[in-house]
């Protein structure tokens, strides 16, 4: 989901995805005037921090909008900010922060869709929703990257796990991207699913397809083997040994050969949302094919996997299983690399080359 915030200054090269190669590199001190705007930069967010831990309700109101628009707003640009080398204290600063914002985002959803609800057809007024656009923004590089990574025919069963009260995601993927798919939306709160319920009744056959299920996805276990496709959203696990118990249950029981789309951070945007490192997706049971960080209007990075597919090393021309069921396990990344794949690179001594992509920043 996409954290409130939608004014902000646009790069240069906003709709494109950057051709880069994953290189052997040397770690190196940033200079000196990177290091003053990251402090800058440090200072204003944990200032922000404060004054959103000081408001009294989290509910949409101008004060809460204004302050969460000018935390976005500063957590956008392209930054050398690593989150995950933080001291003690500004670690935990920004643990409370994304909280916070998880916090905010969901009153603001349930706002929405109560009003939303009171329309005959709902999805007729989707664009109600302030962010609206961002949503179909990262719905389209989510399918894009899917489609680019995991060829073959299109889903026809997906689950999108974290689906709140307002699932954008999930309506724009199956009206716009992913027409003849069946959609199971999990969520742990009963009452977020009959606000979600609502928004489809309208639509006899987009509520055929939709389905809202209240359930901790820890708790599915035969189910998930039936889906093609499953979406993970960024606040399902905030903290990281959280995602990585969520990645390994996915792995041992989603299919072989389905994909997963999980959610992530990148740069100081890691002050919104959790970070996922791609070996955490790795060690779970997928190969990583793709990780995209996103320089425009989407804040989410994307991570792309697939569980392998066991092959018959005899069928396959004497190629072993290892070789052909982690054939993509290094994946490519697209736009600017993070520091994990910087080390995979390292680790491996290879480099890969990544096709340039025409999909949202």
């Amino acid at each position: 989901m996409v954290v409130m915030g939608k004014e902000h200054q646009q790069h240069e090269e906003e709709g494109k995805v950057v051709q880069e190669e994953v290189q052997v590199v040397q770690e190196t001190v940033p200079p000196e005037e990177d290091k003053e705007a990251e402090a800058a930069l440090v200072h204003k967010i944990s200032g922000l921090a404060a004054a959103i831990g000081k408001l009294p309700s989290l509910s949409p109101s101008p004060e809460v909008n204004a302050l969460f628009t000018e935390l976005v707003t500063a957590c956008i640009p392209r930054s050398t900010v690593d989150v995950e080398r933080l001291g003690p204290e500004l670690q935990e600063m920004r643990g409370r922060l994304i909280r916070l914002c998880a916090d905010a985002e969901g009153l603001l959803e349930v706002h929405y869709s109560d009003l939303l609800a009171t329309f005959d057809n709902p999805l007729e007024h989707l664009s109600l929703f302030p962010y609206f656009n961002n949503y179909i923004l990262l719905s389209q590089l989510e399918h894009g990257l899917l489609a680019r990574h995991v060829p073959g025919p299109a889903p026809s069963r997906v689950a999108f796990v974290g689906s709140g009260p307002l699932p954008l995601s999930s309506l724009v993927l199956a009206v716009r991207h992913l027409p003849g798919a069946s959609f199971d939306n999990y969520d742990i709160c009963g009452d977020a699913n009959e606000r979600a319920r609502r928004l489809v009744r309208g639509d006899g056959g987009l509520q055929a397809r939709m389905a809202f299920r209240t359930s901790d996805v820890a708790d599915v276990t035969r189910d998930l083997a039936s889906y093609d496709a499953v979406f993970l959203a960024a606040l399902v696990g905030m903290a990281a040994e959280e995602k990585a118990r969520v990645v390994e249950h996915l792995g041992r029981h989603m299919a072989p050969g389905a994909a997963l789309v999980v959610r992530s951070a990148h740069g100081a945007r890691g002050f919104l949302y959790p970070v996922v490192d791609p070996e955490e997706i790795r060690r779970g049971g997928f190969d990583v094919l793709a990780v995209h960080h996103p320089e425009g209007e989407v804040i989410n990075s994307v991570i792309i996997a697939r569980k392998p597919v066991a092959v018959d090393a005899h069928a396959a021309g004497g190629v072993g299983v290892a070789e052909l069921g982690h054939a993509h396990a290094h994946g490519a990344v697209l736009s600017r690399p993070c520091l994990c794949c910087e080390i995979e690179a390292r680790a491996h001594q290879k480099m890969e080359e990544v096709a340039m992509e025409q999909l949202p920043s």
